[in-house]
């Protein structure tokens, strides 16, 4: 079977991702379709139209294999393959099948280009590359499950690796290849990853390390907000059932925290810091100030938190519920005095390390916003 590909599946990165093995394009075209984005997304979506043009490749008698992996990638989520007639560079023609969207699939208001997409091609490797290599492997339901997490930790990945070089002035400034994994299992968990693994890296001697079996938490990035009343010098902090202090042992699992919530895939911190204001409180935030961002707990997860400031006018009431019941989320929203929160630090209610960081800073920076309220 010949197969047409037109978005992007042109990448030879992503091809191989998907395909598990480098794929041979032919230049190509399919007369008829055009490629636009669908609404809110950077995906390309086929549609039908009489004197449209579709440039791309044609991948020529496609394994089994490989078409086992992408009826899984596109299949999952609707796409059915269909017979068309192509033409290659050369103005031969060949039979061959194209995946085609699910009829409820909407295109938005411009034309898909794939070198706009291109600067999220870290981003959607890291995704595919994840399908592929996840245990027990992925069927058709559980990768559309799966994916919203899925996405959202390419979407850190892609961001870390985007990132200007981190500040190394105390710390050692490594090479390349002064870390390698050597091994890595493949990742287990639906909402959550774990993986397992085996490293080497440069030890402080100029040597280098016995073979290291490691194990890490994937989890995502996520955005903290600590919503602060300057003018009542009050702050808002949130009340929920957590399930490690519960799963720990510790006899009262409801903590004390910030806003707080994931970052989405191609969403940015700030916007990801408005939105969790609004489903978690109701409330829109002013200001924003980034405190700082950090590593939870960098010995075993790869989660990494952006912290804020947000300036806002805090009701006159005590305490008063909020969440999306969509997520399942059920909070107990509580207006303290500054004082207050920090006495709780004292007496150990608050023991959420975020929090405790987040109060501090604003212990040090509380003059200087309260000058200017």
């Amino acid at each position: 079977m010949n197969l047409f590909i037109y978005g992007t599946l042109r990448s030879p990165r992503l091809a191989e991702a998907v395909a598990g093995r480098l794929m041979e394009p032919v230049p190509a075209r399919l007369d008829g379709f055009e490629v636009w984005t669908v609404a809110g997304e950077i995906t390309p979506l086929i549609c039908p139209d009489a004197g449209g043009v579709t440039e791309g490749a044609v991948w020529l008698d496609v394994p089994d294999d490989v078409l086992s992996r992408l009826d899984l990638y596109d299949g999952a989520f609707g796409y059915r393959l269909v017979p068309v007639t192509i033409r290659t560079a050369n103005g031969a023609t060949l039979d061959a099948q194209v995946y085609l969207p699910p009829d409820d699939l909407k295109a938005g208001d411009s034309p898909w280009s794939f070198d706009d997409w291109s600067r999220f091609e870290s981003f959607s490797v890291h995704a595919a590359e994840e399908v592929f290599h996840h245990a027990p492997p992925h069927t058709a339901e559980t990768l559309r499950q799966s994916w919203p997490q899925i996405q959202k930790r390419a979407w850190s990945f892609a961001q870390a690796q985007g990132a200007a070089p981190p500040a190394s002035e105390i710390r050692y400034d490594p090479e390349d290849g002064d870390l390698t994994i050597t091994e890595a299992d493949p990742i287990r968990g639906q909402f959550f990853g774990f993986q397992s693994f085996s490293v080497r890296h440069r030890t402080f001697q100029n040597q280098r390390s016995e073979v290291l079996t490691r194990e890490v938490f994937i989890g995502m990035e996520a955005v903290m907000v600590l919503p602060y009343d300057a003018k009542r010098d009050a702050v808002l902090l949130v009340e929920q059932a957590r399930m490690g202090p519960a799963v720990r042992g510790d006899r009262n699992p409801w903590t004390l925290e910030p806003v707080a919530g994931m970052v989405d895939a191609l969403e940015d911190p700030t916007e990801a810091a408005r939105r969790e204001m609004v489903e978690e409180t109701g409330m829109q935030v002013g200001d924003l100030t980034r405190m700082t961002s950090f590593y939870a707990s960098p010995g075993s997860t790869t989660d990494y938190f952006h912290a804020y400031l947000g300036t806002c006018d805090l009701p006159d009431i005590d305490s008063w519920t909020g969440g999306l019941d969509s997520e399942n989320e059920d909070l107990r929203l509580h207006v303290l005095p500054f004082a207050k929160a920090m006495d709780l630090i004292e007496t150990g209610e608050i023991d959420v390390g975020p929090l405790v960081l987040m109060l501090y800073w604003l212990a040090r920076n509380r003059d200087r916003l309260r000058a200017r309220a």
